[in-house]
């Protein structure tokens, strides 16, 4: 027989954001941000329980506390809007175009009840009432009373720091023209963002909601319940024989089961005195009973355990109930349902019981507004403090609210997460700069990561600047067609410090830096200059602009400068107005000669092109080949001391970013190391971050300026599988600062990575008050332009030098990959 839902609806109206229900019963509803899955310690889980045992005492008598957590099966929906022009953000839009992924959103639900709520029957009837109307629907102080409570109950959660809530509006509850409320999506299973659709219900043979095909797996008994519960337990899979890795007692119940669910969790808030009187008479009962069977005698020392603690721990007994309702529109799925939530309680070592003949009566009361209805057979004795063990206390992993930021992976499903690691953790207050640290070894998937990093921040409109050593940005700066400075036989490096851009004016510190170059080329690490040199270099250089300004027609570079002081500087001695004692200009010119055309080094400070150091965004130093020069290691690492400075000073509300990659063990000497210093403990002032990426410990360890200068000044941690130094890993944690929690979070990495995926993980901690572990996981496009592999590096060469551009090359290197599998 069909009956159409408005006639059973036990609801009455919504009006100033509560449900009052046709029995008296009211209701108000909050949505809650719960805190990321994978991100709380052993102390976070055991503190977070305690709000919320805190917040529950809060509750009045006859008050329901209903927590509902929905899981819903969704998909990442691509924006290629956003996305852009950008070559590999396409890409990488595609990739994860339709991703599947889990949903979830938490609300509460408190309810009062009226105090003379009772089921009408043939000894008590509404004509012994003195009024039809349950008092707290018409009287205004009750109601205000109750909010008070729930008031208090929001204040004590929200202070706790773990959870925000949200108090839903009239709209959020009910619904509005064309958006679903809270309850009309419970009733139809259906999405926040889905249209509203109304649907058929079938409960006789089985719970069906349109073609969802509904189960309900209950603990309700005790009998079914774990033998022990607590805040937290370890989660095996990402656990070592070093760590344990915590995760909340009910989360197999939650984000780990990976089908549509819902998980209602109660509690029903009763007289604790009329409920241990109660108890009483139930020992009493089973003592009398005790002789006649085991299972009696067994029972009644559980009821007096029970009391005794009540009693002697000041406990609050209350019932308790919760349930998981699963469904599909696939049979095929149904089928495996049961093995899923079975698995799943079983984790917590509890038992499933599956609801059938009940199962529509349950569901019904687990509608918003409703939950006083609920069937108390169906319920258990407990106290608050057990009860809250069973609460999911995790969400998914959420986007930064921030602009700014770097796509990587959600760790359960590689859904896609937008993180910023810069600003937003400042505005937090979390960190105090944007500095980083990275430490991966080899093989961890480092230099991929910094690649990715990197290039997110281009396309964001950073200026980045690289130092690296064995080519490992190579790709990447080619196919934003930036600089690549590096050193061979055929093509040697080369720069130009004398050019000025269009922009650019010779101030004083232009000045200063080529000052600082050139005296570096003409005395020894040993020799000191004098001071009237240093001011007749300076009149030099000087006149030597003045020059260029009367003479557009000679380029800058060292050869002009160098053919200035012969036959125009010169004069000036002859003239004696600098004496030779004070500069010495002959001995000035013997040794810069090599630097002249026709010498050895003429090509390094005569460059044509890449002159415009200042504006280009992307700019690579690769010193490999250089790194154990005497002369050019010194000067090129001047001339990017230089210029990250100039960019750093001169381009104003633009972020800037240096990465020193392993070179920062030859430049982590004689002048440079102060500079590194400096840099780290000023960059932020001109919005900048600094970053070092290392891969020894040892290193580390070695080095006073890695140790003390830069680590104490990166608020920003980042480490890559660091698996091969799991049982020597207490002096890594020792020196970063690293807590116990975070210890568990680097270990715990790659442990269970999914393996029809490839991809690794990364781990990220802010200023120690903040840490996660991500995916780094990309479009196959992304893996060809990051690749350090040298087969792989040499195949898309190839194919860039076959199709005419690194972008092409990769594109039908990607195609030609994908066919293939």
């Amino acid at each position: 027989m069909e009956i159409t839902l408005e006639k059973i609806l036990p609801l009455s109206k919504v009006e100033n954001g509560a449900i009052l229900s046709a029995h008296g019963d009211i209701s108000i509803g909050y949505e809650i941000d719960l805190p990321e899955i994978f991100t709380l310690s052993d102390r976070d889980y055991e503190v977070y329980h305690q709000a919320w045992v805190k917040a529950i005492r809060l509750l009045p008598v006859g008050s329901i506390f209903h927590k509902q957590d929905w899981w819903l099966e969704s998909s990442f929906n691509a924006d290629f809007e956003k996305a852009g022009n950008s070559f590999l953000s396409r890409a990488s839009e595609r990739f994860f175009n339709e991703r599947e992924c889990l949903e979830h959103r938490c609300y509460i639900f408190l309810t009062q009840k009226p105090k003379d709520r009772k089921l009408a029957s043939s000894a008590y009837s509404n004509v012994l009432r003195k009024s039809i109307v349950p008092q707290q629907t018409v009287n205004p102080i009750l109601f205000k009373d109750f909010l008070d409570s729930a008031g208090q109950f929001e204040r004590v959660l929200s202070d706790s720091g773990y959870v925000k809530l949200i108090r839903l509006s009239d709209d959020e509850l009910a619904g509005s023209q064309g958006q679903a409320g809270v309850i009309e999506r419970y009733l139809m299973l259906q999405g926040k963002e889905e249209p509203p659709l109304v649907q058929d219900i079938y409960i006789k043979d089985e719970l069906k909601i349109g073609n969802n095909h509904c189960e309900l797996y209950t603990l309700s008994d005790v009998e079914d319940l774990p033998p022990l519960c607590g805040s937290r337990i370890n989660y095996d899979k990402y656990s070592t024989d070093r760590t344990k890795f915590s995760i909340g007692f009910a989360s197999p119940l939650g984000s780990l089961l990976a089908c549509n669910h819902i998980l209602n969790q109660y509690l029903f808030i009763e007289d604790g005195q009329k409920t241990i009187k109660r108890l009483e008479a139930k020992k009493l009962r089973l003592q009398s009973l005790s002789g006649y069977s085991r299972e009696n005698a067994i029972s009644r020392d559980a009821v007096n355990d029970f009391l005794n603690e009540a009693i002697a721990e000041q406990r609050l007994p209350i019932k308790a109930h919760f349930n998981v309702l699963a469904w599909s529109n696939d049979m095929a799925k149904v089928r495996e349902l049961k093995n899923l939530v079975g698995s799943a309680m079983a984790q917590m070592d509890a038992t499933a019981k599956q609801e059938t003949a009940g199962a529509a009566q349950i569901w019904f009361a687990g509608m918003p507004g409703n939950e006083a209805d609920f069937p108390m057979n169906d319920t258990f004795d407990t106290f608050i403090e057990q009860a809250a063990c069973f609460f999911n206390m995790e969400s998914n992993y959420r986007d930064s609210i921030s602009p700014f930021g770097i796509r990587l992976g959600d760790r359960l499903t590689g859904k896609p997460v937008h993180v910023d690691i810069s600003d937003e953790p400042m505005r937090l207050g979390f960190t105090t700069n944007r500095n980083k640290f990275i430490l991966g070894p080899s093989g961890s998937g480092k230099s991929f990561f910094t690649n990715h990093l990197v290039r997110s921040y281009y396309e964001q409109g950073a200026h980045v600047v690289l130092v690296d050593v064995g080519h490992s940005y190579k790709g990447l700066c080619e196919l934003v067609d930036g600089y690549y400075f590096t050193y061979s036989d055929a093509s040697p490096i080369s720069f130009n410090p004398f050019y000025l851009t269009d922009d650019d004016v010779l101030d004083t510190e232009k000045k200063e830096s080529i000052k600082t170059l050139l005296l570096a080329l003409w005395k020894k690490d040993d020799e000191h200059f004098k001071r009237s040199e240093y001011v007749a270099l300076s009149n030099a250089l000087t006149g030597y602009f003045d020059h260029l300004s009367l003479h557009p027609d000679i380029f800058p570079c060292f050869n002009t400068f160098y053919e200035y002081l012969m036959e125009v500087y010169l004069q000036v001695l002859e003239d004696g107005k600098v004496k030779e004692k004070d500069f010495d200009v002959a001995n000035f010119l013997y040794v810069l000669n090599p630097y002249y055309r026709g010498g050895e080094f003429d090509y390094l400070l005569n460059a044509t092109e890449n002159l415009d150091l200042l504006h280009e965004r992307f700019i690579v130093f690769e010193i490999d080949a250089i790194k154990d020069h005497p002369i050019l290691f010194p000067v090129v690492t001047l001339i990017l001391m230089e210029m990250f400075i100039s960019k750093m000073r001169k381009l104003k509300g633009i972020r800037k970013l240096l990465l020193i990659e392993e070179c920062w063990k030859a430049i982590a000497k004689d002048g440079m190391a102060e500079y590194i210093k400096y840099l780290f403990k000023t960059v932020r002032k001109f919005f900048g971050e600094a970053i070092v990426v290392t891969q020894e410990v040892e290193d580390i360890i070695s080095s006073p300026i890695v140790k003390q200068a830069i680590i104490n000044n990166s608020d920003c941690k980042i480490l890559l599988d660091q698996s091969k130094y799991q049982n020597k890993f207490d002096a890594i944690q020792e020196l970063l600062g690293l807590t116990e929690k975070e210890k568990a979070q680097i270990l715990s990495m790659n442990r269970a990575n999914d393996p029809k995926r490839k991809y690794k993980e990364v781990f990220i901690s802010l200023g120690g008050q903040y840490s996660k572990v991500y995916r780094t996981e990309v479009s196959l496009m992304e893996y060809l332009a990051y690749t350090t592999e040298e087969t792989e590096k040499v195949k898309v060469q190839q194919y860039a030098k076959k199709y005419g551009s690194i972008q092409k090359g990769i594109a039908m290197l990607a195609i030609e990959l994908t066919t293939k599998n």
